[in-house]
């Protein structure tokens, strides 16, 4: 009989987890409070630099993320993942938007938003980041 390592969770375990079980609970309200999950992960596991955060993404099984473009006002991301499909026709990346602006609003100490654009036919997510340093956290 086949023995299974139970000491490293699975892509499958987390896929199951992901796009089954939590768009069955949280229902029409996913999106929400995905997003307001992902800030609360970047509470939990703060970063010192937003140059962290592609390695937190490729550690937390999210993907590949690249700074495509930084100004004075926003930042774009864009995640891929060349292992497998991120789903982009099926999930949404509200937790890993919530993620980023919490991570940058700590950072920066500035009111900040993030918006995940799935774009399908290059299968990848882009990330848009906007802050207002005007308004102080």
């Amino acid at each position: 009989m086949k023995t299974i390592n139970s000491g490293t969770p699975t892509r499958f375990g987390y896929e199951i987890i992901r796009d089954h079980v939590l768009p069955s609970i949280l229902g029409n309200n996913e999106a929400e409070i995905l997003y307001w999950a992902g800030k609360e992960i970047a509470r939990k596991f703060p970063i010192f630099t937003t140059d962290e955060l592609p390695s937190f993404f490729v550690e937390a099984g999210w993907g590949t993320l690249t700074l495509e473009k930084l100004s004075k006002h926003e930042a774009f991301y864009k995640l891929t993942n060349e292992s497998y499909s991120l789903k982009i026709q099926e999930r949404t990346y509200h937790l890993e938007s919530g993620f980023i602006a919490e991570q940058y609003q700590k950072v920066n100490g500035v009111l900040t938003e993030c918006f995940a654009e799935q774009i399908h036919k290059g299968e990848y997510v882009q990330f848009h980041v906007k802050w207002d340093l005007k308004t102080k956290i």
